[in-house]
C-alpha cells in the first residue's frame, strides 16, 4: 500500500512538473513572436470619419503599434500622435515619400519628431521606370543611398516596400534582389508578402531569402493573382491564398514586427482586421 501509494504520487508530481515545462515553453514561444502592428492605410476612411474613435478601437483589439500614411490634410499630424500615444500605440514606422528635397526632408523630420519613430519606409507606389532596365536599377540604388545617408545624419533608418512589380523579372533580375545585392547594409526591407505571391515569387523563399534585413513584414490576404478576382479584394488574414502560417514561420526568426493591411475589403474593416488579429494571435503566429 504504502509502496504504491509513493508511486502514485510521484506519477502525479511528475505530470505536474511536465506540465509547467510544457506550459512554460509556449508561453516562452509566445513571447519570441514578433508583435502585431496594423497598416493605418487599412482605415483610412473610418479616420476621416472618427481619428479618435479609429485608433481606439485598433487598441482595444490589441495591436500593439501602427505604422503610418499620409494623413488627409484635414487631419492634424500632432493630434494623431497625441492620441496614438493615448492609446498605447507605437508608431513601430512611418510610410513616406523619399526625401530627396528640402521641402520632404522638413516634413520628415518633424513628422518622426512627433511620432517618436525612426524608421522611414519609402512606399514605392506607384510603379515607374526606376526598375524599367539593370542601367535604371543603378540609378535607383544610388538614389537610394542618398537618402540613407541624409537619414542616417538625422537618427533615422530607411526602409523600402514592395508591390508585386519588383518581384517581376527584368533583363533577368528580380528588382528587389538586385536591391538586396546592391544597396548600403543597413536599409532593410519590409516585404509585402501579398505583393511578392502576386509578382510571382513564394513569399516564403523570399522572407528567408532576406533574412535579417526584412525586419518589417507586411501581412496580407487574398487572391494574390492579376488574374480572376481583382488583385485588390483583399480579405481578412487567413481567410485566402496565402499560406500565412509558413509565412510567419518564415518571419520569425528576424522580424521585429508583422504588419496587417487591407488595402480593400468588401466585409466590415473593423470585422477583418480584428478576424486577422485573433487568427495570427490564436495561432502563436504573432505576438
Amino acid at each position: 500500500m504504502h509502496s504504491n501509494t509513493r508511486r502514485d504520487f510521484l506519477k502525479k508530481i511528475g505530470g505536474i512538473v511536465s506540465g509547467t515545462v510544457l506550459a512554460s515553453s509556449k508561453i516562452f514561444a509566445a513571447d519570441k513572436q514578433p508583435p502585431l502592428g496594423l497598416q493605418l492605410y487599412t482605415v483610412r476612411d473610418e479616420i476621416k470619419e472618427d481619428l479618435e474613435g479609429t485608433i481606439r478601437k485598433i487598441s482595444e483589439i490589441g495591436y500593439s503599434g501602427v505604422e503610418t500614411y499620409f494623413l488627409p490634410k484635414e487631419i492634424s499630424l500632432k493630434e494623431t500622435a497625441e492620441l496614438l500615444e493615448k492609446y498605447g500605440l507605437e508608431v513601430l514606422a512611418m510610410h513616406s515619400e523619399l526625401p530627396t528635397d528640402q521641402k520632404k526632408k522638413d516634413k520628415i523630420l518633424k513628422r518622426a519628431e512627433l511620432y517618436n519613430s525612426k524608421r522611414v519606409v519609402w512606399h514605392g507606389w506607384p510603379e515607374t521606370d526606376r526598375f524599367a532596365n539593370l542601367d535604371k536599377m543603378k540609378k535607383t540604388v544610388k538614389r537610394y543611398n542618398k537618402v540613407n545617408k541624409f537619414l542616417q545624419k538625422n537618427g533615422l533608418e530607411l526602409g523600402l516596400h514592395n508591390h508585386w512589380w519588383e518581384f517581376e523579372k527584368v533583363e533577368g533580375r528580380y528588382p528587389f534582389y538586385y536591391l538586396l545585392e546592391n544597396l548600403d547594409k543597413d536599409i532593410f526591407f519590409e516585404i509585402d508578402v501579398y505583393w511578392t505571391k502576386t509578382g510571382g515569387v513564394d513569399p516564403v523563399k523570399a522572407l528567408n531569402d532576406f533574412g535579417d534585413r526584412a525586419s518589417l513584414v507586411h501581412i496580407k490576404d487574398g487572391p494574390a493573382t492579376t488574374g480572376g478576382k481583382p488583385i485588390h479584394e483583399q480579405v481578412a488574414v487567413g481567410q485566402g491564398n496565402l499560406d500565412i502560417e509558413e509565412i510567419c514561420k518564415a518571419a520569425q526568426s528576424h522580424a521585429d514586427w508583422l504588419i496587417v493591411e487591407l488595402d480593400d475589403c468588401k466585409t466590415d474593416i473593423f470585422e477583418a482586421i480584428e478576424d486577422s488579429y485573433n487568427y495570427l494571435t490564436n495561432n502563436n503566429l504573432a505576438g
